[in-house]
């Protein structure tokens, strides 16, 4: 690791911790030329796909964009936040396992639809409405059907 102050490549480690989480490595470091003390992070770095819209246009993989259209779904309905986490990494880990470097917005749409079936009928129906782009009553029906049928068996 080269040192930020006297640009010396040969530096020392002094200290080594992990975060709560277990995912971020801090590290203090000491410069051998210099002696002057600074901290490095190490992380794991996950690339998932970029998302390609239904314009053709291209946009970076947001978690945030996820949850709240997630959230959005799943107003005033009785589901626990670590549920909806869990949701969130389920998807993810879909993603990383496709190894695509682009995956079309509609299979993230899929995957949102297929947890929220799980998480709760009702926010499924609420998000299927919008990306379905239901154009009548009677597309409604059809979701309520399937849902309710599933529901009882």
């Amino acid at each position: 690791m080269k040192c930020p102050f006297c640009a010396a490549s040969e530096t020392t480690v002094v200290d080594t911790r992990i975060n709560d989480d277990g995912d971020i490595v801090r590290r203090r470091r000491r410069c051998l030329t210099c002696d002057k003390r600074f901290t490095t992070y190490e992380r794991a770095e996950i690339h998932l796909p970029q998302v390609v819209k239904k314009n053709g246009s291209r946009v970076d993989y947001s978690r945030e964009k996820l949850s709240a259209s997630l959230w959005l779904s799943l107003r005033k309905r009785p589901v626990t936040t670590e549920a909806v986490d869990a949701a969130i990494a389920r998807i993810e880990d879909q993603l990383l396992i496709l190894g695509e470097r682009e995956v079309p917005s509609g299979k993230i749409g899929e995957m949102v639809m297929r947890e929220l079936k799980k998480l709760d009928k009702v926010a499924y129906v609420r998000f299927a409405s919008v990306y379905r782009n239901f154009e009548d009553v009677d597309e409604f029906s059809d979701v309520i059907r399937e849902v309710s049928s599933r529901h009882r068996s």
